[in-house]
């Protein structure tokens, strides 16, 4: 027991790079998966190769005469590896001149886990790409199943190792609430996350988008998504277990794009739901430590870089607060890394 503590927030520090995304909707996909929305999300539809390089040319030389940067560039969207090899190897080059000119420093795809195999993942690191996203969405057999993947948790946790053995670092992104969702399978998804020691995750609850065989098994009653409050409470219960684990949550839910909004029929979307989840994990952190004070507290002192997250989003957690004891007048932001916590 203890009058004062002093802690730091468990989250790793982010990237200082910025990303540059480039996406090439359903680009090599062997197949849509029931819930894949992806011309929504983009705005975009199915992607023209030569028009996405041209373009992808453009942008970064004016970039260049701009003095911006410099970035990450990202190709999303599609399924990279899966594109004709001449296609990899043409991105892959235009990437390597731009990196040779100080623009981009660094290089990532995202991709299926059963559309890599370890020679071309190889070929790949050695024409410039640095990192490998993999859309393993869920290590469950059964929501795998449902979800119209076409693979397996075993063949997802492989996938993942073969990108770390091949010497490129790993991102993994989890899409919850899937069909065939239980209580369970996403705890479970995130422990094996951890497990595999990304450097990267990003968790997208799955939503019901216009257009997509989801959308029809929604119609009928044969799938419930979750609701925005069982999402927010199941990332933020997940997040500090990531963070600890040294890694970088990079997104929470889908991010407003393209047309995606308008075509949301159902489930857990709001454009608030990742500072609302982060708010909830930060909530809990301080109960646990406020628990461990043999008094009440009388200061909750919190680093300036959380003053917008503290009492959550439009202040719903100022009632969860004045529970443990901590209301408004009880908070100080401070120009400190730590956050110090002491009782009466």
């Amino acid at each position: 027991m203890t009058g004062r503590l002093r802690f730091a927030h468990p989250e790793p520090e982010p990237a200082r790079s910025r990303v540059w995304p480039v996406f090439i909707p359903f680009a090599g996909c062997p197949y849509r998966c029931v819930y894949c929305a992806q011309d929504k999300q983009t705005g975009q539809g199915d992607a023209d190769l030569t028009d996405v390089l041209r373009n992808m040319e453009q942008d970064l030389d004016a970039a260049l005469a701009d003095g911006r940067g410099p970035y990450e560039l990202a190709f999303y969207g599609g399924t990279f590896t899966a594109l004709a090899r001449a296609w990899q190897e043409k991105f892959l080059n235009v990437a390597g001149g731009y990196r040779e000119l100080g623009l981009v420093t660094r290089v990532r795809c995202s991709t299926r886990p059963d559309c890599v195999e370890a020679e071309w993942l190889s070929a790949l690191r050695d024409m410039g790409l640095d990192m490998v996203e993999l859309g393993i969405q869920s290590f469950d057999d059964d929501a795998l199943r449902k979800a119209g993947r076409g693979y397996d948790g075993d063949l997802a946790r492989s996938a993942c190792a073969l990108v770390k053995a091949t010497g490129l670092a790993l991102g993994i992104q989890l899409l919850p609430g899937l069909p065939g969702d239980r209580p369970g399978v996403f705890r479970d998804d995130v422990h094996q996350a951890v497990l595999l020691a990304p450097e990267t995750v990003r968790l997208y609850p799955c939503l019901v988008i216009r257009g997509t065989p989801l959308a029809t098994l929604w119609g009928h009653g044969l799938f419930m998504p979750w609701t925005v409050d069982r999402a927010r409470e199941e990332l933020a219960a997940a997040l500090p277990r990531l963070w600890e684990a040294g890694i970088r949550v990079i997104r929470l839910g889908l991010p407003p794009e393209g047309t995606l909004a308008e075509h949301i029929l159902a489930g857990p979307w709001h454009p608030a739901l990742g500072q609302s989840a982060r708010s909830l994990a930060l909530f809990e952190i301080v109960r646990e430590k406020a628990a461990e004070l043999d008094t009440p507290p009388a200061l909750l002192e919190v680093p300036r870089r959380y003053q917008g997250e503290l009492f959550g989003h439009g202040g719903d957690l100022v009632e969860k607060y004045a529970e443990i004891h901590l209301d408004k007048t009880l908070v100080r932001y401070v120009g400190d890394a730590y956050f110090t916590l002491s009782g009466r």
